[in-house]
């Protein structure tokens, strides 16, 4: 079984090869560059340096939010457009689910926040126990000092990570009444390789779609719909 991963929701793009257990390879950059600019070199570099044709690949993983509107739509059109090229399935992963994944075991609660302007943050809660990962939050768009109450009503240790820190980092030192760490650079940002990993596991068991069925998960209107709304 080999899955390629693909992750734009953020400034972060990044593309990975996930085969029987083994990441076989991952391109991750984090810089100020249009994903419509880097995704298909990602893809096409791995595949180049690991001498495997991309029709060798079975499905596709796409982080499918929340996130940018427009890193979402390019990872969605990337995503969607070699699963009907390839005529291999495709696997929705959560933006945050992935990105919790990658604190394997952690002994605290997983809590990324990605920044979501006007106040809020996307954020999901989570929690690994004996090796199994569970989701205790599903991802939402919400309001930091409500997250801060509910993590402090648990009671219960805190990691937290995503582009959401800096920005609430000051925040959560005010307020936060529970002992808290901030994720390391290796594990605070999206990757792919954990979107193809996560992936994997959906696909075993059966949750994987066509790609006309795939749309991303945005949460919120885009701000072009608000301000819309706002007028009318």
């Amino acid at each position: 079984m080999k899955l390629l991963g693909i992750e734009s929701s953020s400034l972060t793009a990044s593309a990975a090869v996930w085969e029987d257990g083994i990441l076989t390879a991952e391109y991750t950059v984090n810089f100020k560059k249009t994903h419509s600019q880097t995704l298909l070199p990602m893809i096409d570099e791995i595949c180049r340096l690991t001498e495997q044709a991309l029709d060798s690949v079975d499905a596709v993983a796409i982080a499918s939010g929340p996130g940018s509107f427009t890193g979402l739509r390019i990872g969605a059109a990337t995503a969607k457009g070699l699963s009907l090229a390839l005529h291999i399935p495709l696997v929705a992963v959560p933006t945050l689910d992935a990105m919790a994944y990658q604190c394997f075991d952690a002994a605290s609660v997983v809590c990324p926040i990605m920044d979501a302007r006007r106040g809020q943050v996307y954020n999901g809660l989570y929690k690994w126990e004996s090796g199994c990962f569970f989701v205790r939050q599903p991802s939402r768009a919400v309001d930091m000092g409500q997250v801060i109450e509910e993590l402090n009503a648990a009671g219960e240790p805190v990691i937290f990570l995503g582009d959401g820190v800096p920005v609430q980092e000051e925040q959560i030192r005010a307020n936060l009444q529970v002992p808290f760490y901030l994720a390391p650079a290796t594990m605070n940002r999206q990757r792919a390789g954990a979107v193809a990993c996560l992936g994997a596991e959906l696909y075993a068991q059966g949750r994987f779609l066509k790609a006309e069925e795939f749309a991303p998960e945005y949460l919120r209107p885009s701000q072009a719909e608000r301000v819309r709304a706002e007028k009318k």
